[in-house]
């Protein structure tokens, strides 16, 4: 990790930065996009809103906080467009559908699968699920950022911060081009058309508004600036992103996580927030970034990479050098202490955790490398020449 103020550094790691061709289309498409959304932008007023991309460029070039912002750019991409959507004018702004995800929900699959999902209500039903749509959905993204740079492979977090911004921003674009109304439209407005003129709503979240004694939900959704949002939907998509995650790197609990996703799929559609099309839409976008951006060192598990960060540096090693210093047995005493005992030593079925990618072929473990001592791994923790894109987070 990178702890240093120095712009100088980041200058530096710039000039060697050979950017690959599908580098220079990603970051010319953001910041394309950047631009226009800040022409865009009324509120913060000119010269005001200039302080936005200010602050971002401030960032990128101190190494303490580029090792975050400049890999959390398709997040911040996304988030930059879902604010300033509201912005677009009206007469640039397309038709809103109402009766196309209905249609089409019943054509697929035989029924308004939402519908039949909100006929009864229980206020335990209603805490349920808001725990995943109106608190989990906020907060598991943060969480499990962290925990890929504690216990995932090096490039994880970097993996993470693309696919679940680029799933997020192209969601909202889609919604853009693409307005469809809400199941919750549907139940207050009938079939009548819509217009940019009617304000959020928060569906089945203000019982829970009800029950808590705020307007918390009400006040958000009625200023949300994505109303009529609700194809593709964007939690049904991150909370797959969020499972393709944690089963790939953590299998063994994939039950866990895939409970979690199907649950979160119940709660759009019962607090009348999507239709069942929009949840299979979000996922399959999700699936469709998750295979399609995931680096060929993440692909398959090997020997050579271990599954935590305390195995990388050996930590687990060398307590139970301490240990075996005070017996008379040791595993491989012609070894020197920096390699002795390394994650090589393991037991097999610790070291070969099964992939969570079903849709590769299995490939062979590639030759196996001697763990590295902490010495020359803390060395290499740094950033190769031209790469500026991470600096020495994982």
């Amino acid at each position: 990790m990178e702890f240093s103020w120095d712009p100088k550094i980041q200058f530096a790691r710039l000039r060697r930065w050979r950017p690959t061709w599908p580098q220079i289309a990603s970051y010319s498409f953001q910041a394309s996009l950047a631009i226009f959304w800040l022409y865009l932008m009324t509120a913060p007023p000119f010269p005001y809103k200039l302080g936005i991309p200010l602050l971002y460029i401030t960032a990128i070039f101190i190494p303490v906080t580029a090792q975050f912002f400049i890999p959390a750019t398709p997040i911040f991409s996304y988030l930059l467009s879902f604010y300033s959507s509201r912005f677009i004018p009206t007469d640039y702004r397309p038709t809103i559908h109402v009766a196309l995800l209905p249609t089409l929900e019943t054509v697929l699959y035989g029924a308004n699968i939402s519908d039949l999902l909100t006929r009864y209500t229980f206020t335990a039903l209603d805490l349920l699920a808001w725990i995943p749509y109106g608190v989990g959905h906020f907060t598991l993204p943060f969480f499990i950022a962290f925990f890929l740079w504690i216990f995932a492979q090096r490039p994880a977090l970097r993996f993470f911060a693309l696919a679940f911004g680029f799933m997020n921003l192209t969601g909202v674009l889609i919604q853009a081009m693409l307005p469809c109304a809400p199941p919750w439209y549907e139940l207050i407005y009938g079939l009548t058309p819509a217009d940019y003129s009617i304000p959020g709503h928060p569906g089945g979240l203000a019982r829970i508004d009800a029950i808590f004694h705020s307007q918390g939900y009400t006040k958000a959704f009625g200023v949300s600036p994505v109303v009529f949002g609700a194809f593709p939907s964007l939690h049904g998509g991150s909370a797959t992103m969020e499972a393709l995650f944690l089963s790939h790197f953590f299998p063994k609990y994939r039950a866990i996580f895939w409970s979690y996703a199907v649950v979160l799929y119940w709660a759009t559609m019962y607090l009348t927030h999507h239709y069942l099309i929009d949840v299979v839409a979000g996922a399959c976008l999700s699936v469709m970034f998750f295979y399609f951006l995931i680096p060929d060192e993440l692909r398959e598990r090997t020997d050579e990479t271990p599954k935590y960060n305390y195995e990388r540096y050996d930590v687990e090693a060398a307590t139970r050098r301490r240990e075996l210093r005070t017996g008379t047995w040791t595993e491989n005493p012609d070894d020197d202490d920096d390699d002795a005992l390394s994650v090589h030593s393991l037991p097999e079925d610790d070291r070969t955790p099964t992939s969570a990618m079903p849709f590769f072929p299995h490939r062979p473990p590639r030759a196996h490398r001697q763990t590295a001592s902490i010495a020359s791994l803390s060395g290499s923790n740094q950033p190769a020449d031209g790469d500026i894109s991470l600096g020495p987070i994982r």
